[in-house]
């Protein structure tokens, strides 16, 4: 079976490199102009002339990034199997849609307004009180396209930096941290929820990621699986769906979802019994999705801008490399490091020596280490 993937980036590269055991075979294709997959076969079209090439070459496609255009996944599907379905995609890349679907589904979500001007944010910034966080209706992402607004007064100067037509503007939530589910459901409905992660940001891009989360309330994990089995059921998913949730004293709000294999799921790679990877390659394909429990406990370093000392890292026995084959840029993801231990307490020890090898690796702060 011969996979084609919309994108060619580190995602998609991770999906080849878990597929090829499946005997799957891969066609990529780049609207990008720079793919960065490095592996696989390459379509570069930027100007979107090629699409009947790739559709020629594939048997099903998928994604491994939201910021596509919807109606090349639309012309796709008229003509193979595209999962997952490019409605998913449609919703995640519309944020007023994404949260009115979360309230449809009963999914709590922070309260939000949506503002076409300045003087709309303030409106909104005045009502839902400050703070509150204003982020662009479409194309944001890993922090882009988003200002906190402390004072409605700070609106002109966070409407020109958004630099967007609509933004939705969102209270402030007060939550204690971030945490993400991923789940996996078949195209028979089969369906597979991995344990939580907890997830630490530092200026907007994610850095760490523990799984499974600790000290979470069994319950906490039941809520999740509910919130995002409505969704995966609601859109005939197919493959694998992230939720970004806060974990606050209350219980769960949404932030957003995203329709693809995640960055807060790297730790699966060593960290469960199936990575992420294989199980959308496995639902995708038709196949019956793989085990999802958690070998001991893990921690996932994004390795942001410089790679570091990658040689000492290879050095740790309880650490696993992946590099993605990027040249260095401020704020560009490079690749990521598994951490494993078979205690928190220890995983904490070796998070803390590994990351000490990273440049501008933000220091380890988390539930694990708040007392």
């Amino acid at each position: 079976m011969k996979i084609g993937v919309l994108g060619a980036g580190q995602l998609g590269r991770m999906l080849a490199l878990a597929g090829y055991p499946l005997a799957k075979d891969f066609v990529f294709y780049d609207m990008s102009g720079s793919p960065s997959a490095g592996i696989g076969e390459t379509i570069v079209d930027p100007e979107g002339k090629q699409l009947d090439d790739f559709l020629a070459k594939v048997d099903r496609v998928t994604y491994e990034f939201e910021h596509l255009p919807v109606d090349v996944a639309e012309k796709l599907a008229q003509h193979k199997p595209v999962h997952p379905c490019p409605r998913a995609l449609a919703v995640c890349q519309n944020r007023e849609a994404e949260k009115t679907l979360f309230g449809r589904l009963g999914i709590p979500t922070p309260q939000w307004q949506i503002a076409d001007s300045a003087e709309g944010l303030k409106a909104a910034a005045e009502e839902l009180g400050c703070p509150v966080v204003a982020k662009s209706v479409t194309e944001g992402y890993d922090g882009k396209g988003q200002a906190v607004l402390k004072s409605p007064d700070d609106a002109v100067q966070a409407w020109d930096s958004i630099g967007h037509p609509r933004v939705i503007v969102e209270k402030f939530v007060n939550f204690t941290r971030e945490v993400s589910i991923i789940a996996v459901r078949a195209e028979d409905g089969e369906l597979a929820f991995y344990p939580m992660a907890e997830n630490i940001h530092h200026e907007g891009i994610l850095r760490y990621s523990i799984a499974p989360a600790p000290q979470l309330q069994p319950h906490i994990q039941a809520d999740a699986e509910d919130y995002i089995k409505s969704l995966l059921n609601e859109l005939n998913y197919v493959g694998v769906l992230t939720l970004e949730l806060f974990e606050t004293p209350e219980g769960l709000m949404a932030n957003e979802m995203a329709p693809r294999v995640h960055n807060s799921g790297h730790w699966t790679i060593e960290g469960a019994m199936t990575s992420q990877f294989e199980n959308h390659i496995r639902a995708v394909s038709g196949h019956p999705l793989g085990n999802v429990a958690a070998r001991g406990v893990s921690c996932m370093i994004n390795i942001i801008g410089e790679h570091g000392d990658i040689e000492r890292i290879l050095e740790l026995p309880y650490a696993h490399v992946h590099l993605y084959n990027k040249g260095e840029r401020p704020g560009r993801k490079l690749g990521h490091v598994n951490i494993l231990a078979d205690s928190y307490e220890e995983l904490v020890w070796r998070v803390k020596n590994c990351a000490q090898f990273l440049p501008g690796c933000p220091e380890f702060e988390s539930s694990l280490t708040a007392n």
